[in-house]
């Protein structure tokens, strides 16, 4: 059972003591209907840093088992975000008894961004979407965020257990029923992202394809790069 109760204070119009009574009480009502809870609370990118933490540890304390830290109107800058996701680590008492999830949202193009930086520094589960679908601008795109994991294992020793052969046709699945195209030069899973016209890039690929691919195509799904 997930939870989104804890909105910015500024739209519940309350008191930190009652958005905090909320959120405990919220916590301890889904426990008694469900062995797993995640509790979100909402902005938490723009809510100050320990008030966020008091929130945390009490939601935790009650029983909540994820805990998911989401940059709801996509805000945050990756070194700031990241550094929000390791104060929690660092300084919620109880940390350990939870999972850190976070969910970035796109507006200044730094949902991926955001996303890997909170790995970096400690989250255990992220939320990202196909295509990078979602709310507005959109959340971080799964297929980004996978690839990076699979390209820069020297930077992210982490592991999915995601089929990364099935990147590239989930994603036409999707963009055909949502009847949404995906952007020609969408990292990834656009239709340019292996394809190459220049001269240099021709003759680069020809003689070596990892002077110009740091992914291949076979391992998304896609039979090969196409020449233009």
């Amino acid at each position: 059972m997930i939870l989104c109760i804890l909105d910015h204070i500024n739209q519940e119009r309350k008191a930190k003591e009652e958005i905090l009574k909320m959120a405990v009480e919220s916590v301890k009502y889904a426990r008694s209907l469900s062995p797993s809870v995640e509790f979100s609370p909402e902005d938490a990118s723009r809510t100050e840093p320990e008030f966020l933490r008091e929130v945390v540890e009490k939601v935790i304390e009650a029983g909540a088992e994820v805990v998911n830290i989401p940059d709801t109107v996509g805000y945050a800058y990756p070194e700031e975000f990241g550094k929000l996701i390791g104060y929690l680590k660092k300084n919620v008492s109880n940390i350990e008894k939870a999972i850190i999830s976070v969910h970035c949202h796109n507006d200044l193009g730094l949902a991926t961004a955001n996303t890997l930086s909170a790995i970096k520094n400690g989250a255990g589960q992220v939320e990202v979407t196909i295509n990078g679908i979602g709310e507005r601008a959109g959340n971080a795109a799964l297929e980004e965020v996978v690839m990076t994991l699979h390209t820069r294992k020297d930077l992210f020793p982490y592991q999915t257990n995601i089929d990364t052969r099935m990147i590239y046709p989930v994603s036409r699945l999707v963009s055909k029923l949502m009847g949404m195209p995906v952007q020609r030069n969408k990292a990834i899973v656009g239709a340019n992202a292996f394809a190459h016209s220049s001269g240099i890039h021709l003759d680069g690929i020809l003689k070596d394809r990892r002077t110009y691919e740091i992914i291949k195509p076979e391992d998304i799904g896609l039979e090969g790069h196409t020449m233009i």
